[in-house]
């Protein structure tokens, strides 16, 4: 997927790596990505084990970023990828991941959001509906988010979305674009 919206050059930071299983997946299949791993400072040492052992000497040392500090990296970034992310950070932290990638974001570059979403609080499965309760019950800060509501905060950063596409086990990505011309200029398609 990922091979139409970048260039085979593409700068991308990830935020929350987890497993690093798409920075080694995306990496092999466009070995000319610049793929930057990042997550909070306790997960760090398994995803540079990981990219040490199957990231062939494409991918350069994971970096600490939390969302909501103040240290990320400057970019600017083709892409800002994070996957299976929002449902579990608190919603709080949501404005400020959209804030932050857009402004790390080159103009005309993309920001893909992977994983499962409602609409106006439906449900487009009954497993997303269960985890969404399993979510909440472990931490009542977690859950399946509204897509229209991060489509709204986003547009509030000046991204607009470009793409929502459904995917397996009922996850989808959305993926929002910054317009590439007139940053102050308001939504790209009037």
């Amino acid at each position: 997927m990922l091979s139409w919206v970048l260039s085979p050059a593409a700068s991308v930071l990830e935020v929350g790596t987890g497993t690093a299983q798409h920075a080694v997946y995306f990496t092999e299949r466009l070995p000319g990505l610049r793929w930057q791993c990042s997550d909070l400072a306790g997960n760090l040492p398994a995803i540079q084990s990981r990219i040490d052992l199957e990231g062939g000497g494409r991918l350069p040392p994971a970096i600490e970023l939390d969302v909501m500090g103040d240290a990320w990296p400057p970019g600017p970034f083709d892409a800002v990828y994070t996957a299976n992310t929002l449902h579990i950070m608190p919603w709080d932290h949501t404005p400020v991941l959209l804030e932050r990638s857009a402004g790390i974001l080159r103009l005309g570059g993309c920001l893909v959001v992977y994983g499962p979403f409602h609409d106006r609080g439906v449900h487009t499965a009954a497993s997303n509906e269960a985890f969404d309760r399993s979510l909440q019950a472990r931490d009542p800060a977690m859950g399946v988010r509204d897509a229209d509501r991060v489509r709204a905060l986003a547009e509030q950063c000046g991204l607009w979305l470009e793409a929502d596409l459904p995917l397996p086990a009922n996850n989808r990505i959305l993926l929002f674009r910054k317009p590439a011309g007139d940053p102050t200029s308001a939504d790209p398609s009037s």
